[in-house]
Formats: C-alpha cells, structure tokens, sequence
C-alpha cells in the first residue's frame, strides 16, 4: 500500500473546495473529503484521523470565522516523510481563544487536531485566517 500511496501522492493534485456557510456544511464536505482520500489511496487509519480534522477544523471555521471559508488538501513533506496537510481559510482575523462554560461541549477541537497531527498551527494573512495540520501518511 505505501508503494501505491507514493505513486497517488506524487501524482495528485491539491483539492480545493469552498465551504458553504450553513449547519450541515461539514457533514457534506466531509464526503467530498472521502472520495477525495480513497481516489488518493490513503489507508482507512490515516483516512480517519484527516475526516476528524477537517471535521474540527470546518466546525471551528463555521461557528467562530467569517465566511468565505475554503478547503484545501495538498501533499507536503515533514522530516522527510510524507503528510497530507488540511487547511482551512477564512476571511476573519485571529481572535484570542476563549474558554468556554461549558467544556463538555466546546473547546476540545483544536486538542483533536493537535493529537492527531504532525504538526498544526495558524498563518493569519491579508486574505484572513488559515489553520492547518498536517498527518503523516507513511
């Protein structure tokens, strides 16, 4: 399967995707999401581990940014491995994070993201605001 990965990953292009600001957005871009790693050929594990990040990051794109908000998978190397990296922008500036009352229910999505990755950060620009993570995927 590594061999096959290389080969998808060396030939894939990034896949980009605009992300429609309405409450059920994540969950449909989340299947685009899909098709778009099993055309790539990532394992199931690694497959998972990119649904939840995009989850978190499109729901914390959804619930604090302002829209446009945009996908985006491409293909990096970190530490001479392979990663697929997750980004999403937005045309909102960098806010200070919040504690939540109630953190049974918000405030845990960016730990997901942090657990899950390589590594993960923020690059706020002119155009707005991108989080990003990357997975390694070999």
């Amino acid at each position: 399967m590594a061999a096959q990965l290389s080969t998808v990953a060396r030939e894939a292009v990034d896949h980009v995707s605009p992300v429609p600001h309405f409450p059920g957005a994540v969950s449909v871009v989340r299947r685009r999401v899909r098709a778009v790693l099993a055309e790539w050929g990532l394992c199931p594990d690694v497959t998972m581990d990119a649904l939840l990040v995009v989850s978190e990051l499109l729901t914390n794109a959804l619930v604090h940014a302002v829209p446009p908000a945009t996908l985006r998978l491409s293909w990096v190397r970190v530490d001479e491995r392979s990663a697929l990296r997750v980004e999403v922008t937005d045309a909102g500036r960098a806010l200070p994070a919040r504690q939540s009352d109630d953190p049974d229910e918000h405030g845990r999505g960016i730990a997901i993201v942090t657990a899950l990755s390589a590594r993960c950060g923020i690059h706020v620009h002119t155009g707005g605001i991108t989080h990003w993570a990357d997975l390694f995927v070999a």
